[in-house]
């Protein structure tokens, strides 16, 4: 029998975070943005739908956190925010 797959343990996909709300503000005041200004990620995406069965509820306007780690660039640190679709 198959075992499921979860997006976010493959290699090639960076870490994902849900923040909780006082993270949320946290990053965004660092960043001197608001929500409505960050990109968006669409509740459909393979790791939106992961991460709500690992960690859950993410739904529409939680943000998440990706964090990318490259051998030549090093870390880099973005933020999405969750939008219908």
């Amino acid at each position: 029998m198959s075992e499921e797959f979860n997006v976010l343990e493959h290699e090639l996909v960076p870490e994902h975070h849900l923040l909780s709300e006082d993270e949320a503000k946290k990053a965004l005041a660092e960043l001197k943005l608001s929500k409505d200004q960050l990109p968006k990620i669409r509740l459909s995406d393979p790791c939106v739908i992961a991460l709500d069965q690992a960690v859950g509820p993410a739904e529409e306007g939680r943000i998440v956190k990706i964090v990318r780690r490259s051998p030549t660039s090093g870390i880099s640190v973005c933020y999405r925010i969750i939008v219908r679709g």
